[in-house]
């Protein structure tokens, strides 16, 4: 278990056996965080749910919806309560008014005040809906195992990393590591992007869409399985940089050919934001814009990458010319 803390290094020799044994404890470590991490994220369900629920909109009142109806009605009837109140209690302090007059007054004030506050006072938010037996115990497992396994994700893709490392070259992992370290930072970057600027005006326009002739209920399963797929579609749509970076290294792609070929890449990224979850045009739009910006993003980072290697290349022929090993 000691190399689980640390990577082999690229000179150490290791049997089979003894590479079977380090990947058997990487995979016990792997499996206890994630453990630890579902334990916590359990613990706190219900915030989580209510953090998956917050893109949801209030229950509106509609024709056909007679539940949301309800609760609808119910706040209409707090604020009529309330103003009706106000009104007897100024009748109550009318000089105007007998004594008895005023006392009566006085009472039904008290008594509208009271009802208008045991009624909502505002339409509370929707809630999903399920309709069997084990489905919110399911869902609520389901939800708790999806968090934990973004909590454990740098641990687990530094298990991966350390793992695969001897294999790799000096120069291989000088070229690995930033990858390695930006690839979890722009999943959460598009995860974050997706919970805040995607997933609110799409859930409202798929949710209001139409909805004087539907009576509308969103299961639980159905829309919390839309909310984590569109995040980690995103959270994945978002590691294209570090994708054509590799491309890049491995001597397929280079800048000038992404900032040609800009055409179709727009088409390949309209694609892209078709086939993650949502097909409304709102989500897709808003799926497609970060995708561009990212090409861009890419086609900078290529650059860059060709002046450095320029300058190394330049550099090293400078060191033959004066008969110097260029290593």
């Amino acid at each position: 278990m000691a190399n689980v803390l640390r990577p082999i290094g690229h000179d150490d020799h290791l049997s089979i056996v003894d590479h079977l044994d380090e990947l058997r404890s990487r995979l016990i470590v792997c499996g206890a965080v994630l453990v630890v991490a579902f334990g916590l994220c359990f613990w706190q369900n219900h915030t989580l749910l209510k953090v998956l629920n917050r893109a949801l909109p209030a229950a509106p009142k509609t024709s056909a919806n007679h539940l949301s109806g309800l609760t609808s009605d119910s706040v209409k009837a707090a604020h009529g309560l309330a103003i009706a109140a106000a009104a007897e209690a100024k009748l109550a302090q009318s000089p105007n008014l007998s004594a008895a007059d005023r006392q009566q007054f006085a009472q039904a004030a008290r008594g509208d005040a009271e009802a208008a506050k045991a009624l909502p006072q505002s339409t509370p938010q929707r809630l999903p809906i399920t309709i069997g037996i084990g489905e919110p115990f399911a869902t609520t497992i389901t939800v708790a195992f999806y968090f934990a396994l973004l909590l454990s994700l740098p641990v687990l893709i530094y298990q991966a990393y350390a793992f695969v490392l001897p294999a790799l070259t000096s120069e291989e992992r000088r070229a690995a590591m930033p990858m390695i370290l930006l690839a979890p930072v722009l999943f959460l970057i598009g995860v974050f992007f997706a919970y805040f600027i995607v997933l609110p005006p799409a859930v409202g326009f798929l949710q209001g869409f139409n909805s004087q002739s539907f009576d509308i209920l969103v299961q639980a399963k159905t829309y919390y399985s839309f909310q984590v797929l569109t995040m980690l579609g995103v959270g994945l749509a978002f590691q294209m940089p570090l994708a054509l970076l590799l491309l890049h290294r491995l001597g397929i792609l280079s800048a000038r050919t992404l900032t040609h070929q800009w055409r179709y890449a727009v088409v390949i990224c309209a694609v892209i934001a078709a086939a993650l979850p949502g097909v409304d045009p709102v989500t897709t739009a808003l799926e497609m814009v970060p995708l561009l910006l990212l090409y861009l993003l890419s086609i900078v980072m290529l650059r860059i990458a060709d002046r450095r290697a320029a300058k190394r290349a330049a550099a090293d022929l400078q060191r033959i010319d004066n008969g110097l090993d260029p290593s």
